[in-house]
């Protein structure tokens, strides 16, 4: 069996002695598909990295063979790492690395085939949106109706279904040419008439400007291998091991990359005398994943990919990895209970060797703003008398917009915080600019960057002179470039405009000349550009203090490329550009094993991934988690309760969930009835400091177990807290300074990686989804139709206005807010706020 000599031959035991069984299962397995079924906390990392090492070692295949994907660059960093550890520095050569950067190599390698330069542009979401802006303008239609945004969306899931833009035309607008002039959207109210046409002409602009979209990456890649069947031989020999990490949040292009990858549907038969994969036939598939932790639906993430495994791949081997070294047994218990309320899914039940640990503590607040405070009490506590670290807490909630109330709690506690928001290092203006020039000294034919830059700094070429250079491009057959370099021949050009012309155009083209020159020293070439532009003197000439940063935030750019320098070795311009463009938002969380001395604000969906040995689960209230949108739909439902499963297994040593019952929503408060999730998990784990609020508790009659929450004067008792009279006042976040100027708030700063505040500038952002209308609690209805709970039985036939003729398949008796839940069949199964359903029992 011949092996690599670069990497360490480590025994059998030395990769398996210290896993439990089921993880020494799953790195052994020889098979061609391999399904690890790993529950959170339950060391998925450590058997990937096992594997692979067993794979090199055991069966005999060479680094090259093998392709390893995750989601992260933050992840591929750690699973490269702990390879390191294991097989020696071959690791670093390896192709372990994220969908996206993946797939850049292959388009760079073979691109040209599919009539893709190998110096294409990677566009930004703010490069994506200025080119609809551009589109929008000149197809004028409405960008206040359909915003940049939401078309944006509308194509990326056009990309992720695999649907092109040509498939969309022939449907719905079969006369539009991409690249037709003057064309207008004809028929009034139909959207996806739109939405094709300008799907279709954006793809035509891109591919006139050289760039791709980050979908485009998959999606081009998918169309290299199926129409370039030598391309596709070649990696199909090239990977024969193909590892991929958090399969359930794949969709539907990245899980047909994984098969055209692997050869599954090349129809070639196996080597059956092989070791492992052999030189023929399909390559072998190891996914891991959790069905329970797929939290990303809206972003194209598709739950059955990993649900069908073992349909779509024959002879498929699943092993679940249910021990778990991160939480208590208590909190396993309540995100065990929790999840398996959830249809369909595969059983699987987490445990620790860890002991029960503390009881969940909860708390019911009568508003929101109260249950910031009480929140803030119980962390000031912590820190102070248990000397719990205040980098050890987070504070976890469904929608960013709650972070308010919360920041404001901690700000009158004087807690330090950091909220991870604010605005990304690359995205920053000055920031932005810059990497265009860099991006149109690579790439002239980038419309989009080569018009941004046109006028920064502002050199007299405003709107009149891009709409000339723009016009005579048209009319040339050419890119903007090709205006600009012979804009000594469009008609009417006054002097003024044309000479500021020229020497942009002679400025881009020495820089692009000396790029060429110093094209391994990204540095160098940052450097000239900051100093050749003008942008370097503009902001350094500034009497605005921000401006100061700003320079400093270019200091930090130039800083970045050296430091790719030092970590590259065929270093090249290009390069860094692709590694500034592949920053994702989960690469800028924070890393848990630093003390910042600040608490942790983020939403659940940025949580993923993240441990804390303190967590708060906040806003447990229907119509906010779940997400009042969830109430009538159970496939949304089943998502909104794997995301708070995801949300209870991030805590280590003790959970805290909290609710209000009045929060305000769009301008009104509305009471809010407890999430059913509290209700999921068992009486027994949860230790209520406040089990009703005031409200709640007057309604009910002062009933007897009312005694818990009051002293023996009446007052509150010591799990209480003294609320502030007033909210506002001295601040400890970044919006105000307090005092001298100590700051105990700040919009998180995480950026590329790089070591310095400025740098690290960040935002945890997501792809969002088409615009709906704002959903209104249930309970802040005012409606009341009559109808008793107790009227209901399972079984019962009922109509509703809507959705027909249905059956009752359960009844929660909640008082006025009483919940139904109705199978109808075609319609589906929805939960149904009784007193306001508009229906009638047979």
């Amino acid at each position: 069996m011949q092996q690599d000599p670069d990497v360490i031959a480590r025994p059998p035991e030395a990769l398996i002695g210290d896993l439990n069984p089921q993880q020494a299962e799953a790195v052994q397995y020889r098979g061609p598909a391999l399904l690890i079924g790993a529950g959170a906390g339950s060391g998925k990392t450590r058997v990937l990295t096992r594997r692979i090492a067993w794979i090199l070692t055991q069966f005999g295949a060479w680094p090259s063979q093998v392709l390893a994907i995750t989601f992260t660059n933050k992840a591929a960093a750690e699973m490269r790492e702990r390879l390191e550890s294991l097989i020696g520095p071959v690791a670093s050569r390896m192709w372990v690395s994220t969908f996206h950067s993946a797939c850049v190599r292959i388009l760079r390698r073979d691109g040209e085939r599919i009539d893709l330069k190998s110096g294409f542009t990677i566009y930004d979401t703010a490069d994506c949106e200025r080119l609809i802006k551009l589109i929008a303008n000149d197809f004028n239609f409405d960008v206040k109706r359909y915003t940049p945004r939401s078309i944006l969306a509308r194509i990326s899931d056009y990309k992720n279904n695999l649907t092109s833009a040509r498939e969309m035309l022939a449907q719905y607008a079969p006369d539009f040419k991409p690249g037709q002039r003057g064309y207008r959207v004809g028929r009034i109210g139909n959207p996806e008439e739109l939405y094709a046409v300008v799907y279709a002409e954006y793809q035509h602009r891109l591919a006139a400007a050289n760039a791709v979209d980050f979908d485009d990456l998959i999606v081009r890649t998918v169309e290299l291998l199926r129409a370039c069947p030598d391309v596709a031989e070649y990696y199909h020999r090239k990977f024969r091991y193909i590892l991929v990490d958090e399969y359930q949040d794949t969709n539907h292009a990245q899980y047909v990359l994984i098969r055209e990858l692997a050869g599954v549907d090349a129809g070639e038969h196996a080597d059956m005398g092989a070791v492992g994969a052999g030189r023929v036939g399909p390559a072998w598939i190891t996914v891991v994943g959790d069905s329970d932790q797929s939290i990303y639906a809206f972003r194209g993430a598709d739950i059955r990919n990993i649900q069908d495994f073992e349909q779509d791949f024959p002879n498929a081997k699943t092993i679940m990895l249910e021990q778990n070294y991160r939480s208590t047994q208590t909190i396993l218990d309540a995100a065990n209970a929790v999840i398996a309320h959830n249809e369909g899914r595969k059983p699987k039940r987490l445990w620790t060797a860890a002991g029960a640990g503390e009881q969940i503590t909860a708390y019911a607040a009568d508003t929101a703003q109260l249950e910031a405070h009480w929140i803030a009490a119980q962390i000031k506590r912590l820190h102070t008398d248990d000397g719990v670290r205040y980098s050890d807490i987070a504070v976890m909630y469904r929608a960013n917009a709650q972070s308010r109330s919360l920041e404001e709690g901690l700000i009158q506690a004087r807690v330090p915080y950091q909220l991870i928001g604010g605005t990304k290092f690359y995205e920053r203006r000055e920031v932005k600019d810059a990497l265009a020039y860099l991006q149109a000294i690579v790439n002239p034919a980038d419309d989009i960057n080569m018009r941004r830059i046109l006028n920064v700094p502002k050199r007299g070429l405003g709107a009149r002179a891009e709409s000339q250079v723009t016009l005579h491009a048209q009319q040339i057959g050419g890119t903007f470039w090709d205006g600009v370099a012979h804009a000594d021949q469009i008609e009417g050009m006054t002097a003024r405009t044309l000479n500021p012309l020229m020497r942009f155009a002679q400025m881009m083209q020495e820089l692009r000349e000396f790029a060429q020159e110093h094209d391994a020293r990204p540095s160098q070439i940052v450097a000239e550009v900051l100093e050749r532009s003008g942008l370097l003197e503009e902001l350094k000439k500034s009497q605005d203090p921000q401006d100061q940063s700003r320079v400093e935030n270019l200091s930090q750019l130039q800083s970045v490329a050296a430091e790719y320098e030092q970590n590259t070795p065929d270093a090249t311009l290009a390069g860094f550009l692709e590694t500034t463009a592949l920053v994702a938002d989960s690469d800028q969380l924070p890393d848990e094993s630093q003390d910042s001395g600040k608490v942790t604000l983020m939403t659940l969906h940025t949580a993923k991934g993240l441990e804390y040995p303190i967590v708060f689960l906040t806003g447990m209230e229907q119509g906010t988690f779940p997400h009042a949108r969830a109430m009538e739909d159970t496939s949304e439902l089943s998502e909104e309760r794997r995301l708070a499963y995801v949300g209870i297994t991030r805590a280590k040593r003790h959970l805290f969930v909290t609710r209000a019952a009045v929060r305000a929503q769009w301008g009104r408060s509305a009471e809010m009835m407890p999430s059913q999730f509290l209700d999921e998990i068992p009486a027994d784990l949860i230790d209520w400091k406040r089990k009703e609020a005031g409200m709640e508790r007057m309604r009910s009659g002062w009933r007897a177990n009312a005694s818990h929450d009051f002293g023996a004067h009446g007052g509150w008792n010591d799990d209480e807290f003294d609320a502030p009279s007033s909210f506002g006042g001295s601040s400890y976040g970044s919006r105000s300074s307090y005092g001298s100027g100590s700051s105990y708030g700040s919009r998180s700063t995480y950026g590329s990686g790089v070591r310095g505040s400025a740098a690290h500038a960040g935002k945890v952002t997501t792809r969002r989804a088409p615009v709906r209308q704002p959903a209104q609690p249930a309970s802040s209805l005012k409606a009341d139709n009559h109808l008793r709970i107790e009227d209901f039985a399972v079984g019962d036939k009922v109509t509703h206005d809507k959705f027909g003729l249905g059956t009752v398949v359960d009844a929660q008796d909640k008082g006025r807010n009483s919940v139904i839940t109705v199978d109808f069949g075609s319609s589906g199964v929805k939960r149904l706020m009784l007193r306001v359903a508009p229906i009638e029992k047979l």
